[in-house]
């Protein structure tokens, strides 16, 4: 019997403060963090380039961290 694991690669999060928002990932193998001002009208499409990658990539599982 085959075992799965998981191993997180990146982390991502959506950062907003006082109407500025900000992508913040984590490289969690080199341990480094990027960030980058995202203007407010991709963070409103962000929904839809979800969708679209999904539908370009086939239907993965959708995972929940809560």
């Amino acid at each position: 019997m085959e075992t799965s694991v998981e191993t997180l690669l990146y982390a991502a999060e959506l950062v907003e403060e006082n109407g500025t928002y900000t992508l913040v990932v984590q490289d969690v193998r080199r341990d480094t963090v990027q960030s980058t001002p995202v203007p407010k009208a991709m963070v409103d499409k962000l929904p839809t380039f979800l969708s679209a990658l999904t539908a370009k990539l086939g239907s993965a599982p959708s995972r929940s961290r809560w």
